[in-house]
């Protein structure tokens, strides 16, 4: 995690004291769970809650620990024993290391997904609110980079939705699916701890028994999780993409919010650069990285092995710290966009009408020419309008090709803005509902 990219409440789900503080609960509940089976005193399990319930425990203490023991769950139980006395000799009992480590990654997988959510549930009241405001603005469709045809920016803000409100129900899925527990001792028999021992302290912890578990939590759920942030960051980066092309100085139709103060450039003052947008791309591709080594994860040898330890260590924090922070500053960047639709007017008059050709197209096809002579007849109009040598319209009208088919009023009657927009409350309706 790297504090310039780290939000506190993200961060904080990932800090020593918060980790040992789950471990501890998941110690303490099995205890109670225990002692009401009648493996361990009652008492053993009250005085376990109140001697560390509200204790801060010394990271420093049990690194010094793990030092000498190279065992970092023996490490907190060791210091867990200074804080609690005699009774912890009952902490831990039946379990392996593995039930406490892989309960607790999910409780904080699942805390780090509500944080998400939440996130993304702001990033889609931006492009909501924004789509919205601008429906009906008219602007350029392009495809391979070029002028198509015309929609409206709303429109390109409603893909983005959409785009927005599957990532959510995927993430929705994915914390569901990690949200389990294993309380299941050594490669996951039970032999040593009652099954009910697990039930309680999934419930406790707001999470699930695991079906099956071996020793560890099969990490397919995990690679699930972590592939799916992968997917929501690439959502994130293609409409970064998007409004880096709108910021160029070429096409001007939306820019970044430049703030009183803000410079773009050491060396030139003018600058006003898509920072952000651009900040986002890398970040982008920093979530996505994590998802790979999820994926290898899976591949555990027999019941347990821990190759999949040192590389969640990094990928859970990291992963989850910098989509947050990545959501937080895109939901920023739509809500105080500049969106410009004067350009995006001159952009739509800058090839002269071109953008109707598929209209001129079908009109013509419907009069009676071939789709084959219709093409040519159109294309070889718009050529010269590409290369500045003339007005579409015009030539057309020209054209006696053209002339054959379609009357001058017929020819501009295909050069109608509005019609390319009939069925924006259609996409709307079916992008948000009624609202």
């Amino acid at each position: 995690m790297i504090p310039r990219y780290t939000r506190p409440e993200m961060a904080s789900i990932w800090e020593p004291q918060t980790r040992f503080k789950i471990w501890f609960e998941i110690e303490a509940h099995a205890a109670d769970a225990q002692a009401e089976l009648g493996v361990i005193p009652k008492e053993a399990a009250k005085t376990i809650w109140a001697k560390a319930r509200n204790a801060t425990f010394d990271v420093a203490r049990i690194d010094e620990i793990e030092r000498e023991t190279k065992h970092d769950v023996i490490a907190f139980l060791t210091h867990l024993a200074e804080i609690v006395g005699p009774e912890a000799r009952f902490v831990h009992q039946g379990m392996t290391s593995s039930d406490v480590l892989d309960t607790c990654l999910n409780v904080q997988l699942t805390r780090a997904a509500d944080i998400l959510i939440s996130d993304l549930d702001k990033v889609l009241a931006a492009l909501k609110k924004r789509a919205f405001e601008h429906k009906m603005t008219p602007t350029i469709g392009r495809s391979h980079g070029i002028h198509a045809e015309p929609v409206t920016f709303g429109l390109k803000l409603a893909y983005a939705y959409a785009e927005f409100s599957r990532a959510r129900v995927r993430l929705v899925a994915a914390r569901k699916e990690v949200a389990t527990c294993a309380i299941s001792g050594a490669v996951g028999t039970f032999a040593q701890i009652d099954p009910r021992v697990e039930e309680h302290v999934a419930k406790a912890m707001g999470l699930v028994p695991e079906p099956v578990s071996t020793q560890v939590i099969p990490r397919d759920r995990h690679a699930m999780y972590f592939a799916t942030l992968g997917v929501i960051a690439s959502s994130v980066e293609r409409l970064a993409i998007e409004i880096r092309h709108l910021q160029r100085t070429e096409v001007l139709e939306a820019e970044e919010f430049f703030s009183e103060g803000q410079k773009g450039s050491s060396a030139m003052p003018h600058k006003r650069n898509p920072v952000l947008s651009e900040n986002l791309t890398g970040l982008s591709r920093m979530v996505r990285a994590y998802a790979m080594p999820a994926m290898e994860n899976v591949a555990l040898w027999h019941e347990r092995d821990i190759s999949h330890s040192s590389a969640e260590r990094m990928i859970g924090p990291d992963a989850t710290v910098t989509l947050d922070f990545a959501l937080m500053r895109l939901a920023g960047l739509i809500e105080n966009l500049l969106i410009y639709p004067a350009n995006m007017q001159k952009n739509l008059d800058r090839l002269g009408g071109l953008v109707h050709s598929q209209r001129l197209l079908m009109a013509l096809t419907q009069k009676g020419a071939s789709r084959e002579d219709a093409y040519k007849y159109v294309q070889r109009n718009a050529m010269p309008v590409w290369r500045g040598e003339g007005d579409f319209q015009t030539l057309l009208k020209k054209d006696p090709d053209v002339k054959k088919h379609l009357s001058d009023a017929e020819i501009e009657e295909q050069f109608d803005l509005g019609y390319h927009f009939k069925h924006v409350d259609t996409i709307f309706k079916r992008v948000f509902g009624e609202s």
